[in-house]
């Protein structure tokens, strides 16, 4: 089977993942601000939040945005595994949700 040539980057993401994958960019921005090895990653990120802002269905991401996006995703999603494994029930009660949401659109979404 042939690869094909092009890739769809466009999402219909409903308004809780809106909002998920907005406040997930906003705390990534966070982050990265104070350091300038990030500048491309900044510039990426505020354009995926103006993109989740606007008013339309769908949302067309670039290679570059999807591939950043999907990246934290995963680095997060990581993090979040190993925090859990060493703390105690509340704080894994507390990352339960988070991590379910951030996996369901991982899984979603962005798997090839």
């Amino acid at each position: 089977m042939a690869k094909s040539l092009f890739k769809n980057y466009s999402y219909q993401f409903d308004k809780n993942e809106r909002k998920i994958l907005n406040t997930f960019c906003k705390s990534i921005l966070k982050q990265m601000t104070s350091d300038e090895r990030f500048y491309a990653d900044i510039r990426s990120f505020n354009s995926i939040i103006g993109k989740l802002n606007e008013p339309g269905e769908e949302i067309k991401l670039t290679k570059e945005e999807k591939t950043k996006l999907v990246f934290r995703l995963k680095e997060n999603i990581e993090h979040m595994r190993k925090q859990a494994s060493k703390s105690n029930f509340i704080k894994r009660w507390l990352f339960k949700s988070t991590f379910g949401q951030y996996e369901t659109l991982l899984t979603k979404y962005f798997t090839d």
